[in-house]
């Protein structure tokens, strides 16, 4: 006769149970954290357990909408549709494996369970802390709006949903991370941005198998087109308007939760060199702005490195009443100008680092007294020329006029290496640099689109969405690079049209 061999139940399966079994599991499989909390309540002829992470949820919707209706009537014997029903809340969700009971609770979920019942509920009431509005750190303005997004994907959304005030403004929810899930969003306008574009991104987020991502920067590294090129590929804001306004030319944008900065796609190197307050100034003013950046970028790049090319090779290039100036401020240096510039471009990185790093009002007071006493020390010392110091000093202002921090960082390390050839082969160098410079940026793409466009592939069209800015009664059309399915905005004809009485 053979013995009936009873199935034992798993974790994910123990449906119906009693109080104490459901508590024993759910603490294993929650490594019994003593913030998880279980109140029993006897309602009728059951007992009902309620259960949360103390920290996780809102207590007050918790006492007001939750124990306040069930308390309210202890004869009642209840079940978890009963509750579902009673309980005014939209949030509920019904489950039948303790597993996803225990993701919820992870989320900020409450869960309720009456004894020997089929299914426990929960309800999703989280209490999140979250930043405040504020403004925004690392892109400041003088014209426009000040406000930043914060932490918060509720308040970020919340607030594209003020700005973009339109049904076409479309997110899709993706979870990431296998161990630590993150919700990622990809946002665009439907009637305006690219099918294949969005597919892209879409596809490239969700072949991401990664256990976690905790910040849009992450996000960015992981799905750009070259991971191993110092120049990012993919624009990162903390301001909603810049945003909306990107989406409106029919880019694509990814929102990671928990992360005060959003990324846009696709970017290119004119990208990082551009403002949104160009868009608020005055089309000429904004020209001459985009123009200035764009000059910055060489010369942060290119002139300590001519320094060191003029002096250590072609000393002939150099006016004679300037030469005898250099020959004053260089007698009592021991060291050859390329060793010289490096040591002077180290410092300056060191104090911007330390200065970055500090509190923000001793960051200033060190990067401006130590930069003060540093220099005027090391003239004095013979470690370095003050011709030099004015050099460094000037390519160091000109990275920082880049709108970017990331493309700043870039344009800062990229002046090491040209320094290095130019001490090395002279002029020959700095143009073996350049060539390899631009040989690489021909190269990179920003999920597909050209990073140089639009020189490379040129396109006319386009320079007033990079380098200048026409008025806005001209400026009627979108990056033909992005092949938005609107490529026109408004007609120009009826913007332009004089609605003043002639004289």
């Amino acid at each position: 006769m053979r013995r009936s061999v009873q199935k034992k139940k798993k974790p994910s399966d123990i449906f119906p149970c009693t109080i104490e079994e459901l508590k024993k599991q759910l603490s294993t499989m929650l490594q019994d954290s003593p913030d998880l909390n279980f109140s029993t309540y006897t309602l009728g002829q059951k007992r009902v357990i309620v259960f949360y992470f103390t920290y996780q949820i809102n207590k007050e919707q918790l006492h007001r909408s939750i124990l306040d209706t069930l308390l309210a009537s202890q004869d009642k014997t209840w079940n978890a549709k009963m509750i579902q029903n009673e309980v005014p809340l939209a949030s509920s969700t019904l489950h039948d494996k303790l597993v996803s009971v225990a993701k919820e609770l992870i989320q900020g979920g409450l869960g309720i369970y009456v004894e020997e019942d089929d299914q426990p509920i929960t309800y999703y009431i989280p209490e999140q802390a979250r930043r405040a509005v504020s403004r925004a750190e690392n892109e400041s303005l003088v014209l426009g709006p000040q406000i930043a997004f914060t932490e918060s994907m509720v308040t970020n959304l919340n607030i594209i949903r003020w700005r973009l005030d339109t049904p076409e403004f479309k997110t899709e929810k993706l979870i990431i991370g296998k161990e630590i899930p993150t919700e990622v969003r990809i946002a665009y306008l439907t009637n305006i941005a690219n099918e294949d574009l969005i597919n892209t991104v879409r596809q490239r987020l969700e072949d991401l198998d990664v256990n976690d991502v905790m910040d849009s920067n992450v996000v960015a590294q992981l799905i750009e087109d070259r991971s191993s090129s110092i120049f990012p590929q993919l624009l990162t804001t903390e301001l909603p308007d810049r945003f909306c306004n990107s989406l409106i030319n029919g880019k694509v944008g990814i929102m990671v939760d928990k992360s005060p900065t959003v990324l846009i796609t696709p970017a290119t190197l004119f990208s990082f060199l551009e403002s949104t307050e160009d868009i608020y100034f005055r089309w000429n003013i904004g020209t001459f702005l985009r123009i200035m950046r764009l000059a910055a970028m060489f010369l942060s790049i290119l002139l300590t490195p001519i320094y060191v090319a003029a002096l250590s090779f072609h000393v002939e290039v150099i006016p004679s009443s300037l030469l005898v100036s250099l020959g004053q401020s260089r007698a009592n240096v021991p060291f050859p100008p390329v060793f010289e510039a490096l040591l002077l471009e180290l410092l300056i990185e060191l104090l911007r680092e330390a200065g970055a790093r500090l509190p923000t009002k001793v960051g200033q007071t060190m990067g401006i007294v130590g930069g003060i006493v540093l220099g005027q020390a090391a003239v004095k010392a013979g470690f370095t020329s003050n011709i030099l110091i004015i050099i460094v000093a000037l390519s160091a202002l000109a990275s920082f006029t880049a709108p970017s921090y990331m493309m700043g960082g870039a344009i800062r390390v990229i002046r090491f290496p040209m320094i290095i050839l130019s001490g090395l082969w002279g002029l020959l160098g700095i143009f073996l640099g350049l060539s390899f410079l631009i040989i690489h940026l021909l190269k990179v793409s920003s999920l597909g689109t050209p990073y140089l466009s639009p020189l490379y592939p040129f396109h006319f069209a386009d320079l007033d969405n990079s380098i200048i800015r026409l008025p806005w009664s001209r400026a009627n059309r979108r990056p033909t690079v992005n092949e938005t399915k609107k490529p026109v905005k408004f007609s120009q004809k009826e913007a332009i049209k004089k609605r003043d009485i002639d004289e």
